[in-house]
């Protein structure tokens, strides 16, 4: 029997239950889900997480509070602030990640177009951003692509403008104060986790293998193919 008609043996109903079977340790959730939490900066779920599952997270949670401070001024518009709070941190962070520099004066610039202040937004990204190198040039011209539109949040480049935009931001400079104080995880496991199901998903979609799907990582809602 080849692989594909052993595939198209099994159903959704099938997997699940198989998934439900599988023998994990709840120790071993719980220690990924602190992972998560503590490298992300979420020090109050962390907390209640630590007395809920009675479980040690790997580092003290008041050498959370940098990062949390920072990471909510980028999530709430306040990019000036985040970067005053990185540099007073890791003087030295900015410089040598040139490429997270860039996102953070793209957000910058996006919050100018997003208060409508074009004529600001124009000198900003001439003066800060008109020698940012060929590899970073189609995400700026995405940006100020912005301005081309009356109303941006419409434009099919209103991505930018979403939250999610200054979450993924937020992360990406959270991973890199992370690497400077030479933390241990960087990223959290979870990711791994989810990058190898999308990686082995890849693999069965390029052999034509029928099987159940996860098709939305964010629910796990799994579909037959």
């Amino acid at each position: 029997m080849s692989y594909n008609e052993k595939s198209e043996a099994i159903t959704k109903e099938e997997w699940l239950q198989r998934l439900e079977q599988f023998p994990f340790k709840q120790a071993d959730m719980n220690r990924l889900i602190m992972n998560y939490l503590v490298t992300e900066g979420f020090k109050e779920a962390a907390e209640k997480f630590q007395h809920e599952a009675e479980l040690e997270p790997s580092v003290e949670l008041s050498s959370l509070d940098d990062r949390i401070l920072i990471r909510e001024a980028v999530q709430a518009g306040r990019i000036e602030e985040a970067t005053h709070l990185v540099n007073q941190l890791h003087p030295d962070l900015l410089g040598s990640e040139l490429y997270l520099f860039f996102h953070l004066q793209q957000l910058q610039l996006i919050e100018l177009i997003r208060a409508g202040k074009v004529e600001e937004a124009l000198v900003f990204a001439q003066s800060k951003l008109s020698e940012s190198g060929e590899e970073i040039r189609f995400e700026l011209e995405r940006t100020l692509a912005l301005l081309a539109f009356e109303k941006p949040q419409e434009s099919p480049f209103s991505d930018l403008l979403e939250q999610s935009y200054r979450q993924k931001i937020a992360s990406e400079l959270n991973s890199a104060i992370l690497r400077c104080e030479h933390s241990e995880d960087s990223t959290p496991k979870m990711m791994f986790l989810l990058k190898l199901i999308l990686w082995a998903q890849s693999k069965l979609d390029s052999r034509s293998i029928s099987y159940p799907k996860m098709k939305d990582l964010e629910t796990a809602q799994v579909e037959p193919k």
